[in-house]
């Protein structure tokens, strides 16, 4: 507690905070729906079984609207990346320097969880298990990697596209819009593949206001003279018109157009709404910034009391390594409650499936508390999200230089370090990726395919040697 008031003391006062807990809401947000449409039963062979009870449950489809919060995570994204980048600028650092930092915070809490999954696959073949079942668990502990993989997969995009929006601004995210409104085309009309795009012009459009929010702040003290086209001023009279159009927009889209109304993943629809993100999605994704840009001073006025703002520092320390782990605490409960004979599967809907919620939630917090308790610190090594630092954003500065800026290169080590750090990258999602289609029946022996997790710790050690200075020497 002693370390959260310093923290929280010691955070200047221009900064945005309702950024901070915008993040830590929509990860939890994540977490808590995820639990709260878990169907548990047994396959006929008596193994414990899950899935999602949504497709189960049309009255909760309007609700998804409240509990699609991974826009929110991408414009906050936005924000906070294009903060860090321009302070890291400022201070004489570069775009490698800046990815290379940037990643390190994500990849370090995502390794644990890969290669914890990967020995206790081991131990359980080794003991007898069947490879089919031991992807089966791992495939469901790892279900939140597919997120990581589009994230990390907008991240090294930043410094192109923040240059994109500082010269044409707001047209970019229309300009990906209207994208997505191709694919989505190919999805109704043919090809289907056409689709295929929008898991990235979908994240990047709502990534992109992200930078117009942080434009609309930081303009005042840098950059007086830039266009309003690129800037979202957090007012009554931008965040009401986009709240409204957002929210119009989104009910033709569903209500009289072709898109479903439920805004989280829903299999076997034509035009799923989240996998890849729809036009249906990016209207609610409009409407969310105008309800944020809305609430956001009262909000900001919230957050400067101590209290809520040290809650929201402990909650962004820790906050990647609670969605990481937030299924692998599904499976443990399960495993142990089956092991006793105590696992209810009540059917999906009914009165005595609704009552389970509430114990079923409370005992998968205290589940995943132990989890945050032993791996948390792997993540908080970097030092708590909501801390000020000298980049903006809260990020700890972990390089040995004290003035924020890179080491000198040569033209040609620096190229090379850009290609390295871009390859990394690659390598990483290309892992990430591969586990995510790999199906959940596959015989995989480690539960992550070979494949995968021999690119992402390729492409993790690359970026990890990188960043301590490897080949910036000779």
């Amino acid at each position: 507690m002693r370390r959260l008031r310093q923290l929280a003391a010691g955070t200047p006062a221009a900064r945005e905070r309702v950024v901070d807990l915008l993040r830590a809401l929509a990860i939890v947000m994540v977490v808590l729906g995820h639990w709260a449409v878990a169907a548990i039963g047994y396959d006929a062979a008596g193994r414990p079984t899950g899935r999602s009870a949504l497709g189960e449950l049309p009255w909760a489809y309007p609700l998804t609207w409240v509990a699609q919060v991974m826009p929110v995570f991408f414009l906050v994204g936005g924000y906070a990346n294009a903060a860090s980048l321009t302070a890291r600028q400022a201070r004489g650092g570069d775009a490698t320097g800046w990815l290379l930092d940037r990643g390190a915070r994500l990849l370090r809490p995502t390794s644990a969880l890969l290669l914890v999954l990967a020995g206790g696959a081991l131990v359980a073949r080794i003991v007898g298990a069947r490879p089919d079942e031991i992807r089966t668990v791992v495939w469901f502990a790892t279900i939140p990697l597919w997120f990581l993989a589009a994230y990390l997969f907008v991240v090294p995009l930043t410094p192109v596209m923040y240059a994109l929006h500082r010269r044409f601004g707001l047209l970019v995210p229309l300009a990906l819009v209207a994208l997505v409104a191709v694919g989505d085309l190919g999805r109704l009309v043919g090809p289907g593949t056409l689709a295929y795009g929008n898991y990235l012009f979908g994240w990047l459009a709502v990534h992109q206001l992200g930078f117009a929010w942080h434009d609309a702040r930081s303009a005042p003290e840098h950059d007086r003279r830039g266009p309003r086209s690129r800037r979202l001023p957090p007012t009554r009279r931008v965040g009401l018109p986009l709240l409204l159009g957002g929210l119009g927009a989104a009910l033709v889209l569903t209500v009289v157009g072709p898109y479903p109304i439920s805004m989280l993943n829903m299999p076997g629809v034509r035009l799923d709404n989240a996998a890849p993100p729809s036009l249906a999605l990016l209207a609610l994704a409009t409407a969310q910034l105008g309800l944020i840009l809305l609430l956001r001073d009262r909000a900001e006025r919230w957050l400067h009391r101590p209290r809520p703002w040290q809650a929201v520092i402990a909650v962004n320390a820790v906050v990647l390594t609670v969605f990481l782990w937030h299924l692998t605490a599904v499976i443990l409960l399960v495993g142990a409650l089956d092991a006793v004979h105590l696992l209810p599967t009540p059917q999906v809907g009914t009165a005595a499936w609704l009552a389970w919620r509430v114990p079923w939630l409370l005992l998968l917090a205290v589940v995943l508390a132990g989890l945050v308790a032993v791996f948390g610190r792997i993540e908080a090594r970097g030092g708590p999200a909501g801390q000020p630092r000298r980049d903006g954003t809260g990020r700890a500065a972990r390089r040995p230089r004290t003035d924020g800026a890179d080491p000198p290169h040569s033209a040609g080590r620096a190229s090379a370090r850009t290609l390295l750090t871009a390859g990394g990258y690659v390598a990483v999602v290309v892992g990430l990726v591969i586990n995510s289609v790999t199906p959940k029946t596959a015989p995989e022996p480690l539960g992550v395919p070979v494949a995968a997790l021999l690119a992402y710790l390729a492409g993790a050690g690359t970026l990890r040697l990188l960043r301590s200075g490897w080949g910036s020497r000779g």
